[in-house]
């Protein structure tokens, strides 16, 4: 019988983290997906610098951008979860290349 390859284990705060951004991520997109079916059913429309806009537009929007976090919050969960990784004030530091 074969080994299973062990998964490191992670520290509890770094997972706590990671798991509430994929809800905060989550939420926005259950916002922006209400706000589309409520302005499609209702015929919202906003005023944008003298613009008529219909509001599921605004909806899309918000579930565009929480989709897009929800993408860079996977990316980040494989960063932090390497064994290897541990915050440093110097990962804040900008180059100069």
């Amino acid at each position: 019988m074969k080994k299973q390859p062990s998964t490191p284990e992670v520290d509890g705060s770094k997972a706590l983290s990671i798991w509430a951004l994929y809800l905060v991520a989550g939420l926005v997109i259950l916002s922006g997906s209400c706000f589309t079916v409520i302005s499609i059913m209702n015929g919202v429309r906003l005023t944008v610098l003298t613009s008529q806009i219909p509001g599921y537009l605004f909806g899309i929007v918000v579930i565009f951008l929480g989709l897009r976090s929800l993408i860079a919050v996977g990316k980040l969960k494989d960063e932090v979860y390497k064994p290897t990784s541990r915050f440093s004030w110097s990962n804040f530091k900008q180059s100069k290349n």
